[in-house]
């Protein structure tokens, strides 16, 4: 063969986590992908190539008296490459087999001066700046791969119990939280605006001829679809105009949002609970190699941490301690006594110091109560009703409504959900005192009085629950590409 010639082969691509996971010997095969590494000597050159189906690599071992020193000078980390050899057992450790080349075509050069992933640790926050970049790297290529393996399971979960998938507009007139924080959607010109009689911009010429903005749930419109077809889901992008540059928000991000109809809040609590194992089981069933490499790394970012930072489990401990307890279910006010006669509370540890029923949870507490009291993950019922929405429903007490926040260890709140107020008097008067203007969803209110029923909702943000099972601690690092404040790339 001459070594300065590719063979032009009628081989189709094998991916190489079907080569290393079948470990089949002596064939022929062509496989494509991105140099993580070259190594070597004159006399051999080891090539370690990933195309993004497995965490692995695949060793390519390439004899210079067969590929040409021309070809493999280009042969560069990000380079990218089609191979074609012959599968042998490997004569290294960590893996079973590897690639003899006989051919290999360099379809696109990576120049080792300007490509910014140079075999070396970078960290998170430089991967952050080079985000189109970071999927080549082992740890965010295992987020993905994830990430897709949990957005499957969410489906194959509702599918199964014969939910039906509902599609919510992104661009709506209603802010379904009532707390203010929308993007606004409009095509008038900012510097230009029509005026009204009384001096203020006249939405009646915008597009929709009325004030819109991207949504901050679809729960709302997912009750109409609810009230008509019984179980459904929403699985969607949602946005909050929430000035909070920290770890654990963003201004895009994925919501789960089931609703029930004839389901009271013993039952949304039972289908969250078999929703978060179900999903925790299947990452550990399915994706057994990326999780040991994100647990494995999770365990070496602990070491930099301060004692009382660090978790006192690991990642696939973490969990299994989900997969295998019962949660505990307990009311708010239980919650509040339990955190205000706790040493950290008596000693002021906490941040917030819960001096008084009304409190609003704060993460330090929910941890706590998951972590450290009942080492478990815990179920709060019966919140206050001035500190949740004006969609939930009021208890006999008049002080509190069915509401329920599901918490887990490391991550605090991870689902909100309640029973929906189907009551239209009594929803009425919540949204007179939150100020919630009836003709903006008077859609809404149809629905209580039109064959109103008891229904049960919740939502699961995707990137929290992403948090949880990839054991990453900032969660632009969960999301392709994170929208935060003053910051929106691509």
């Amino acid at each position: 063969m001459n070594k300065n010639t590719i063979t032009v082969t009628t081989l189709r691509r094998t991916k190489i986590k079907t080569l290393l996971e079948s470990a089949e010997a002596d064939i022929q095969v062509c496989v494509k992908g991105w140099v993580r590494t070259k190594r070597g000597n004159k006399h051999v050159s080891f090539i370690a190539l990933n195309d993004g189906s497995t965490i692995n690599n695949l060793q390519v071992v390439a004899d210079p008296n067969i590929i040409s020193e021309e070809i493999l000078k280009d042969v560069t980390t990000g380079a990218s490459l089609s191979v074609v050899g012959k599968v042998v057992a490997s004569q290294g450790s960590g893996q079973s087999v590897e690639i003899l080349a006989e051919a290999i075509e360099v379809i696109g050069k990576a120049d080792p001066d300007s490509y910014p992933l140079q075999p070396k640790k970078h960290s998170l926050e430089f991967l952050r700046e080079i985000a189109h970049l970071r999927p080549r790297t082992n740890t965010f290529s295992a987020i993905y791969r994830l990430r897709h393996a949990m957005i499957f399971a969410v489906h194959k979960f509702f599918n199964d119990k014969g939910f039906l998938n509902i599609h919510t507009p992104l661009i709506t007139h209603s802010d379904a939280e009532g707390a203010g924080e929308t993007f606004k959607v409009t095509t008038i010109d900012p510097k230009n605006p029509p005026m009204n009689e009384e001096g203020e911009v006249d939405y009646k010429q915008d597009f929709f001829g009325k004030e819109t903005n991207l949504t901050v749930s679809g729960q709302l419109e997912g009750e109409l679809a609810a009230l008509a077809m019984g179980d459904i889901y929403t699985f969607g992008p949602t946005f909050r105009a929430e000035n909070s540059n920290t770890s654990r928000h963003l201004a895009e991000f994925w919501m789960i949002e089931p609703e029930m109809a004839f389901a009271d809040l013993d039952d949304d609590m039972d289908l969250a609970e078999e929703f978060l194992k179900y999903l925790v089981s299947y990452a550990l069933d399915n994706c057994k190699e990326d999780l040991a490499f994100l647990a494995k790394r999770s365990e070496d970012e602990e070491k930099s941490k301060p004692a009382a930072e660090r978790h006192d489990m690991g990642l696939i401990e973490r969990l299994q301690f989900v997969r295998d307890n019962e949660f505990q279910r307990i009311t708010y006010t239980e919650a509040i006594d339990i955190l205000k006669n706790s040493k950290p509370n008596k000693k002021k540890k906490f941040k917030f110091i819960i001096d008084e029923w009304g409190a609003d949870l704060q993460s330090e507490h929910e941890r706590f109560l998951v972590e450290k009291h009942f080492k478990k993950p815990v179920i709060i019922t019966n919140y206050p009703k001035d500190i949740k929405a004006f969609y939930m429903k009021l208890n006999d007490d008049n002080k509190t409504v069915a509401a329920m926040d599901m918490l887990f260890p490391g991550i605090g709140e991870i689902v909100g959900g309640s029973q929906r107020e189907e009551n239209l008097d009594l929803l009425m008067e919540r949204m007179k005192q939150m100020e919630i203007p009836e003709h903006d969803i008077d859609w809404y209110l149809d629905t209580r009085k039109f064959g109103t029923v008891p229904h049960s909702g919740f939502g699961l943000g995707f990137e929290r629950l992403m948090l949880f099972v990839s054991g990453m601690s900032n969660i632009r690092d969960v999301i392709p590409f994170p929208r935060t404040p003053q910051h929106c790339e691509f």
